[in-house]
């Protein structure tokens, strides 16, 4: 967490300590992820901060999302945390002949028609692995927007994992993740606690930023 962060007061929360690093995959793929996400901090004058999760399961919020440069620098973070990270998309941009490439940088496709249900689909792949690490950019786009998406939060609570805050400072350089926490039900209180933690939090284009 960057030194000018506030913390987060008033716990009603229910508070998953971290567990020290997790050791990065032993895979010549992993290797390489890690060492060009160091290389990549590194070249951009970008820190990590934070304790690694030790949970194998959480939602991650991905904000500020104000700008493109978001995606390189949070694969960047991801890569220091020694984990693989998945996203959501809509099944449309997974097609030939690059739906197998979405799909191995952590896309996963995501039905809106009928009787599918975003926060059912994505709860159903929680509980199918035995490891799964999910990134929500609330904003749900990189545009202007006056309020955060509740998406995040539902797939979290209904998967009964963890929600890890996690950010991009664009004022500090600094990428990485604040504390693990779980979800009461009660999304409005959970909600006042998590935003004190963006408080100070800048994306790179700050007047993008919603009201949470």
């Amino acid at each position: 967490m960057s030194a000018d962060m506030p913390p987060l007061s008033k716990p009603s929360l229910s508070y998953v300590p971290g567990g020290g690093q997790r050791p990065p995959p032993n895979s010549l793929g992993g290797r390489i992820f890690r060492l060009a996400g160091k290389l990549w901090m590194k070249l951009m004058g970008w820190k990590f901060a934070g304790e690694f999760p030790a949970d194998k399961k959480f939602v991650i919020i991905g904000a500020p999302h104000t700008s493109n440069w978001d995606v390189p620098n949070l694969l960047a973070v991801a890569s220091q945390m020694g984990i693989k990270v998945h996203w959501l998309g809509k099944k449309e941009i997974f097609r030939w002949p690059i739906a197998g490439l979405m799909k191995k940088l952590g896309g996963i496709p995501i039905y809106r028609s009928g009787s599918h249900n975003v926060v059912d689909q994505t709860a159903a792949t929680f509980g199918r692995r035995d490891e799964f690490y999910l990134v929500v950019p609330p904003e749900g786009t990189r545009g202007k927007v006056k309020y955060w998406k509740t998406g995040f939060y539902h797939i979290a609570h209904k998967a009964g994992v963890p929600i890890v805050l996690g950010f991009m400072d664009y004022s500090t350089r600094t990428g990485g993740v604040g504390p693990a926490i779980m979800t009461s039900g009660d999304y409005e209180a959970d909600m006042v606690i998590i935003r004190k933690f963006y408080t100070s939090v800048k994306g790179k284009y700050p007047d993008q930023g919603p009201q949470g």
